[in-house]
């Protein structure tokens, strides 16, 4: 999908990556609100498609199936707490977007950033679907909650805060360390000149 859309919207589909973008100085703040309603609506759109597809074979109950929502604790898919839950989806979506704002950087190579950053996704999914079924995106995480109908909505808050906090702290070690790599390069590059001028 980022190669389809991404020069388009810059196909981000996720609020928490239009957080971190926000705050790594990739994304105007006007554009904010409406991406993140885009986002959510589309989520639930395809929760819905998700749902008739689900509902089509005998005997399916998204309350009881848990339909692919996010939880922790007993609706963890292997039992992990709140604050395992909690720590996992801050710090892998602080790793997405890190990866997001690398890839995608004036300085990285050209047209491998939906590589790198699809690769990083799947890595974060094999991590975490045992913890908390992967969220890093709470618009994914509120379209199937909707059908889910019971818990997966009184746990959707964690999935809303973590993402949120760890886009956030993503985007600042991303500018801390883009910071240090300028810094570094322009003393490497006053070295190397001074060098050359003796």
């Amino acid at each position: 999908m980022a190669y389809a859309v991404g020069h388009i919207s810059g196909g981000h589909f996720n609020p928490a990556v239009s957080v971190g973008l926000l705050v790594g100085g990739r994304f105007d703040k006007k554009d904010f609100v409406p991406y993140v309603i885009a986002q959510v609506i589309g989520a639930i759109a395809a929760a819905a498609v998700l749902y008739l597809i689900a509902s089509g074979k005998a005997g399916f109950d998204a309350t009881a199936s848990g339909f692919a929502s996010n939880g922790y604790g007993e609706h963890s898919p292997n039992g992990y707490s709140l604050v395992s839950a909690l720590v996992a989806e801050i710090v892998l979506t602080a790793f997405f977007l890190i990866i997001i704002l690398g890839a995608t950087d004036e300085r990285a190579p050209k047209g491998f950033a939906p590589i790198a950053i699809g690769l990083g996704l799947t890595l974060i999914h094999l991590i975490s679907i045992p913890i908390t079924n992967t969220s890093v995106n709470p618009a994914r995480s509120t379209g199937v909650a909707i059908f889910q109908g019971t818990w997966a909505l009184e746990q959707l808050w964690l999935f809303w805060v973590a993402p949120i906090v760890g886009a956030i702290i993503g985007a600042i070690i991303y500018r801390i360390l883009g910071c240090t790599c300028g810094i570094l390069q322009g003393a490497i590059f006053a070295l190397s000149t001074s060098k050359n001028l003796k």
